[in-house]
């Protein structure tokens, strides 16, 4: 597998609701362990992954798997003119994590090998 392949993952969907934020979690933590260079952008109801103080107790804990591929290096950003939609501030964000436009997001996307979206 190549070591100098980004991957830029796009997540809309919310956490708790299906299982696609926990999945594109995983596949980005999985990239990231496996050497490969990974973007995770967060938008629409996506954003909410990034949500601090998270704790469902019926779950997979969005917030610890998020705080995982953080550690393994992955790049978050959150799209700004969702998080404004939903009132969610940046003091409400899990540190690491980094409110962007979607200008941000096309300059990952045209920098990227390979894009895929959640």
């Amino acid at each position: 597998m190549s070591k100098n392949k980004t991957i830029t993952v796009i997540l809309g969907s919310g956490p708790y609701t299906r299982e696609r934020p926990y999945t594109a979690l995983r596949f980005a933590l999985t990239c990231a362990v496996e050497g490969i260079k990974v973007n995770l952008f967060l938008i629409e109801d996506g954003i909410y992954v990034a949500k601090k103080d998270q704790n469902p107790s019926e779950y997979a804990n969005v917030h610890e798997w998020l705080m995982k591929a953080l550690n393994e290096g992955v790049k978050v950003r959150l799209c700004s003119v969702c998080a404004k939609a939903r009132g969610l501030k940046q003091e409400e964000v899990v540190d690491g994590v980094e409110i962007a436009t979607m200008s941000d997001l096309v300059e990952w996307v045209l920098e990227s090998d390979q894009v895929i979206f959640f």
